[in-house]
């Protein structure tokens, strides 16, 4: 069931009123039946999956409280964490351990026939593996064990964060079950504009120009540097407003129950360099890895080439986390060497008494934001690009601009000419407008300014949107690319 289906305009409204009209201690199980119907109209049989992982953790997870001696502790939490990664290694790297044995085996000429093992990766199973280690994780440093099996079950199972996210953190949300809440009309005036907003990120902008992402990244041979450029840039745009996207309906969802869950972008390409990227860029996956990766792996609490080593494993895990591919796995490291430069460059220029000079600049600041939004775009590349041959390709065009900036004529853009010349152009004044006013909106948040229009109004500009959204929206609309994650 995707966010933006019928399905689901029909199982959100049912779903909050029954909520709303049943007494306060039916909620949590009318969400978690929710829960499980929304995941098991996919494929029904992995909603035992998802149940067995919640009993196993539900289980074993105490006997980490319950251990007296910390190697025990240790014990307990080692065959957690190993439970859940096996299971997650099961469904999603078997295919891909298969083709490395296989890559390896071929070296001494041996051909192996790999077994073909039928396997579909679950949705979103990399989300609610990493709750569970979260919690695992968290009652080994001493934080308190939940004890309701149906608190415990939701706070996986979830419907609005289930298949990709935000990855939430139990101590938060699960206080907020016990609270008998009552309805508040805020609750869809702020829920409805997230889900409205979310809905308008992803149909009429990520969508539309997945149109001209698919194009490029299929046939990069028919386009010339500045196309691929464009491309490039579209499809940062894309990936940033699909998740986003999701992530708002997520929000929205989570609000008209009473709920919150954590934000998960802030402006990431106005971040000044990769480390302020990844506060900015999905920030619940960036949180758990520098929580449950970097930090164990030693952190920053060691030596510096230890530390730089302990960021490079942490990032490119976390490019393999996104999918069992190499390219997933070079944007990973990719990431990583970016992070390792950044921060030799910052202690260089401490060393040489400039950064304090240069981070007071504000045209440095601009110069900053630049650079780092055509790193993560190369980045992009990687990410997106699904076989060696095919980026290395994309990236010699990009690296081709400089010359072709020197000989520059409309007529070498024929990426214009992929669908209808009104919709495109106008994409491209709709998403530089749309960053500009969210970062407006920031602005006056900070300052305190908070304008609420009247009714009237919010309901005419909600009207408008749905307008926009029927006439812009592409033919089809792709399920949200996290959903493969």
């Amino acid at each position: 069931m995707l966010f933006n289906s019928l399905q689901y305009l029909v199982f959100l409204p049912t779903v909050f009123v029954l909520f709303w009209l049943v007494p306060h201690r039916l909620r949590v199980p009318l969400l978690l039946v929710a829960s499980y119907i929304f995941y098991m109209s996919w494929r029904p049989i992995y909603g035992l999956l998802i149940l067995g992982l919640t009993v196993g953790n539900f289980v074993l997870v105490p006997m980490i409280a319950k251990a007296q001696e910390v190697k025990h502790k240790k014990l307990w939490l080692g065959l957690v964490v190993a439970a859940n990664l096996i299971t997650l290694a099961i469904f999603k790297y078997a295919y891909f351990g298969i083709d490395c044995v296989k890559g390896g085996l071929s070296l001494f000429h041996v051909d192996w026939n790999a077994p073909h093992l039928h396997i579909i990766l679950p949705l979103g199973i990399s989300f609610f593996v990493f709750e569970f280690i979260h919690y695992a994780v968290e009652v080994y440093r001493g934080k308190p064990l939940v004890k309701k099996f149906m608190d415990f079950a939701l706070f996986a199972s979830f419907f609005p964060t289930q298949i990709a996210g935000p990855i939430k953190r139990y101590q938060d949300f699960i206080p907020q079950l016990d609270i008998p809440a009552k309805f508040k009309w805020e609750y869809i005036d702020e829920g409805m504009q997230l889900i409205l907003m979310g809905l308008c990120k992803k149909v009429l902008l990520a969508d539309n120009l997945a149109l001209v992402v698919q194009a490029g990244f299929t046939h990069p041979e028919k386009f010339t540097s500045l196309d691929m450029w464009l491309i490039t840039y579209a499809f940062a745009f894309q990936i940033f407003f699909d998740f986003a996207g999701y992530t708002d309906i997520a929000r929205g969802s989570a609000l008209l129950f009473g709920y919150k869950v954590p934000i998960n972008f802030n402006l990431p390409y106005l971040a000044a360099n990769a480390a302020d990227f990844w506060h900015r860029w999905h920030i619940s996956l960036s949180t758990w890895l520098r929580d449950y990766l970097f930090i164990p792996l030693g952190g920053s609490r060691c030596s510096r080439w230890n530390m730089y080593r302990n960021l490079f494993i942490t990032m490119a895990l976390g490019g393999l986390w996104h999918g069992a591919a190499n390219h997933f796995l070079l944007w990973g490291v990719y990431q990583g060497v970016l992070l390792i430069l950044h921060r030799e460059y910052v202690r260089l220029m401490e060393a040489a008494g400039l950064h304090a000079k240069l981070v007071k600049s504000k045209l440095y600041h601009v110069f900053s934001v630049i650079v780092t939004f055509h790193f993560v775009c190369v980045g992009w590349v990687l990410f997106r690009a699904e076989t060696e041959q095919m980026c290395w390709q994309i990236i010699s065009k990009l690296a081709e601009a400089p010359l072709a900036l020197m000989n520059f004529s409309p007529s070498q853009l024929t990426i214009l000419q992929i669908r209808d010349p009104i919709i495109f152009p106008a994409i491209i004044l709709i998403v530089p407008g749309l960053m500009i006013a969210h970062v407006v909106v920031n602005w006056l948040n900070n300052k305190k300014f908070y304008l609420s229009p009247p009714w009237p109004v919010q309901v005419a500009v909600m009207v408008a949107m749905l307008c926009v959204l029927t006439i812009f929206s592409p033919d089809t609309s792709p399920r949200f690319i996290y959903f493969q994650f």
